[in-house]
Order: C-alpha cells, then sequence, then structure tokens
C-alpha cells in the first residue's frame, strides 16, 4: 500500500494587495500568468520522480488569489498532476477563491477538471469593514459568487471570516457570522485579525476591540457555530460533519507534502522547506528551496504544539510510540489546568473553547514539562 502525499501550490497574482495580508503575493502582474504556469509544471515534472511510491491524495492552490488563474490555467496545471503523479479518484482538491474573480467560467471549466472544494474568502458581510481592510469585493458579489459556485456543481464550500475589526462591535460581528451561515456553506474558517506591522493596515494602527471583547467575540463564534451543527476541530476552522479540510489537517498531523511555487512551504521525506519569496528568481529556476535546520527542527515539541490546536488533542500513548519519550510530566502539566480548559478521554487531552483561548499559554507549559 502506497503512502499518502498532499501537494501545495502557491499562486502568488492578486488584483489589490489586502491591507493587511503577510502572505506572499504580487499586485497585478497578471500578464505572467502563463509564464508561471510554464514553470509550474516544469517543476511538477522534475520532483515526480522522487513521489513513485506515494499517491496524491490533497491537492491545494493557495495564494494569492488562485482563481485569477481562470479556469482552463487551473485545468491545465491539473492535467500536469495527474499526468506524473498518481492521484487517488477522491483526492480532495481545493482552490482558494475571491468573489470577484469567481466567474462562471472559471467555476464551470475548474469544476469539470476535477476541483471539488472552494475555499472562498468573505472576511466580512459588513460593507465598511471589507473596506477598512482593503478587500475589493462587497458582501452582495460574495454572495452571488457563492450561488454561482454552488450552480456550478460544487457541493464542499469553505468561506473565511474574520473578527476583531477596526471598529467591529459584537452585534456587527453576529450579523456577519449569520449572513455567512445563511449561505449554507460546508465549513467556516475564523481568524481573528493580527496587525503585522510592515503591512498598511499594521502602519496605520488602527484601534482594534480590546483583547476582553476578542475573546467574547471568539466565545460567541463557537457558540453560533455549534448551534448550527459545526464541528469545531481546529482552533479556527469549523466543519459540518465529513467536511474537515483534509488538506490542512495533513499540516496539523506532520503528513508530508510538496510545495511548489514561490512562497510555498513543504515537507517530505522528514526534511522541511521553503520556497524563496521571489517569483522572477524562481520563474527562471534560480529560487532553491531553503532547507529548515534539521537539527533544531523537533518534531515531538511540534507534535505537542500542533495537536493541542485541534479537538483530537495531545494522544499521549501515540506520543509514546512515535518519539520514544516519556508523556507522563505533559500529562502532569495538562491535568494541573483548570477543568475550563481542558478534558481528558482515555489517553487524549483536548482543549475546551475557553482552552483554546489561553492555547499558547497552554501549550507553553506542555513543552516546559517535557
Amino acid at each position: 500500500m502506497k503512502n499518502k502525499l498532499g501537494i501545495y501550490i502557491h499562486v502568488p497574482f492578486c488584483a489589490a494587495k489586502c491591507a493587511y495580508c503577510d502572505f506572499y503575493s504580487l499586485s497585478g502582474q497578471l500578464e505572467q500568468r502563463d509564464a508561471y504556469v510554464s514553470r509550474l509544471m516544469a517543476e511538477l515534472c522534475q520532483n515526480a520522480p522522487q513521489c513513485q511510491d506515494y499517491t496524491i491524495d490533497t491537492v491545494y492552490f493557495g495564494g494569492g488569489t488562485p482563481s485569477l488563474l481562470g479556469g482552463k490555467r487551473i485545468a491545465a496545471i491539473l492535467q500536469a498532476v495527474r499526468a506524473h503523479y498518481a492521484v487517488e479518484p477522491d483526492a480532495e482538491i481545493t482552490i482558494e477563491a475571491n468573489p470577484d474573480s469567481m466567474t462562471e467560467a472559471f467555476l464551470a471549466v475548474s469544476h469539470a477538471a476535477g476541483a471539488n472544494r472552494l475555499s472562498m474568502g468573505i472576511q466580512s458581510a459588513q460593507e465598511d469593514e471589507l473596506k477598512a481592510i482593503g478587500r475589493v469585493h462587497t458582501f452582495s458579489q460574495a454572495q452571488d459568487a457563492f450561488f454561482r459556485a454552488r450552480a456550478a456543481g460544487f457541493t464542499n464550500i469553505s468561506v473565511d471570516l474574520m473578527y476583531a475589526l477596526p471598529g467591529q462591535t459584537m452585534d456587527r460581528l453576529g450579523q456577519s457570522i449569520g449572513a455567512l451561515l445563511a449561505l449554507q456553506p460546508e465549513h467556516v474558517s475564523c481568524y481573528g485579525l493580527t496587525l503585522e506591522p510592515h503591512t498598511p493596515l499594521g502602519r496605520k494602527n488602527p484601534v482594534l476591540p480590546d483583547e476582553d471583547t476578542q475573546a467574547d467575540m471568539y466565545l460567541m463564534l463557537c457558540r453560533k457555530m455549534a448551534a448550527a451543527g459545526f464541528e469545531h476541530y481546529e482552533i479556527s476552522n469549523f466543519a459540518k460533519p465529513g467536511f474537515r479540510s483534509q488538506h490542512n489537517s495533513r499540516y496539523w498531523k506532520q503528513s508530508p507534502y510538496l510545495g511548489f511555487g514561490p512562497g510555498a512551504h513543504g515537507d517530505f521525506s522528514g526534511v522541511r522547506y521553503e520556497i524563496p519569496r521571489d517569483f522572477h528568481a524562481w520563474l527562471t529556476g534560480d529560487a532553491k528551496p531553503e532547507l529548515e535546520d534539521t537539527q533544531a527542527l523537533d518534531r515531538a515539541a511540534e507534535y505537542i504544539m500542533l495537536s493541542l490546536r485541534t479537538a483530537d488533542g495531545f494522544d499521549s500513548q501515540y506520543f509514546e510510540q512515535t518519539f520514544s519519550q516519556n508523556p507522563k510530566p505533559i500529562e502532569q502539566a495538562l491535568s494541573a489546568l483548570p477543568k475550563q480548559y481542558i478534558r481528558h478521554t482515555d489517553s487524549r487531552w483536548h482543549l475546551t473553547d475557553d482552552g483554546f483561548l489561553v492555547s499558547n499559554a497552554v501549550i507553553l507549559a506542555a513543552l516546559d514539562a517535557c
């Protein structure tokens, strides 16, 4: 039986750079899309021989704004992936998409090519909040794009929602949650706004809701998602039963994946790497992957950190078997936490919604114990 492998493809193009965005993306430069696809196909071909013992069960187009490639380019890339790799028939194939570039043609062609999951960057249902963070779509456009995706045959759609936005109140966040849930998505990713100093929004340094209000916002999100039938399976992610993101889950489970495109990360054969954030160097083949220092990479510590961010939690039996380390000190540190923050079932330790709020402190305590 072959091992499972994921593929992540970073698409760096954006119509406009969002004011808060810290991901590697290029505003404009859409004339470079065909050159990007040609180079990407060469990269896919070059890496294929080392993957003969693997089957591909997830493909993820991230960015940037992958939907700006258009359906025909997405289809060509997926054809190249299938030509060089053993892609499973039911592989999860996700495309990140923004409402303004989700045309009928893009949706129809990419769906016909095998894409079966969309991740939509909606962020808010309030027009002034969308403008404040530099989004170029309106909520009405987002609604129309969502329904076009349904009409094109997409039955697995995730939507992004941001909270703790400048000037946002509990009531207005509640209205956005209700508006997104009314679309009936299968998955919702909810992120609190983080101001990075070098971004346009970070330089403006707007007033955000205070820490107590942000905590209340998060807990309200959790309650409303649960009431709507969503599983809270990772600190920022909620899914209807059977619709967890398989690709993102492999990051949290330390499963292998290949990264392609400038700014992409990968984790394959025990080696973690990043492709430099330099589109033109990547285009000419001069952007060599930067390997993470294996001496500094502690997979056991990473497992503790990642597992405590998920509903599956820290499994002491798995930890001992996989890393040959004694889990008792970690269990003692976790058992000392208030019951409000932690649950214990069999060999697993799970954070509650309140526990997720203080997850950084919990993780540090667990790491200090091992």
